[in-house]
């Protein structure tokens, strides 16, 4: 995907020669890439290595009930987290919309 945003750049580059307001297309394009795009690593069909992402499903019951209080505890800071820094979604979520 980056290979495309990076060609349509060099696209908008070179009509820029022309028009100026490519310039600044080009300029937006790589800016929203750059804000918006994921990470490297985490693709769709990539699994991380040690503990999986909210929402995860584990596939299997922890195999202690230590491992299970860590897991319940990371997914109540994650929840708690979300809460605070998204406090309009979390009430949209808690309405049922």
């Amino acid at each position: 995907m980056s290979t495309v945003i990076m060609a349509g750049a060099v696209v908008l580059v070179v009509l820029g020669f022309g028009n100026h307001v490519w310039w600044l297309a080009a300029a937006a394009l790589l800016l929203g890439y750059a804000r918006y795009a994921r990470p490297a690593g985490h693709e769709q069909g990539t699994t991380s290595a040690t503990m999986p992402g909210p929402g995860t499903p584990t596939g299997a019951a922890p195999a202690t009930y230590r491992a299970y209080r860590a897991r319940r505890d990371q997914q109540a800071k994650w929840e708690r987290r979300y809460r605070r820094e998204r406090p309009f979604e979390a009430r949209r979520q808690d309405r049922g919309n």
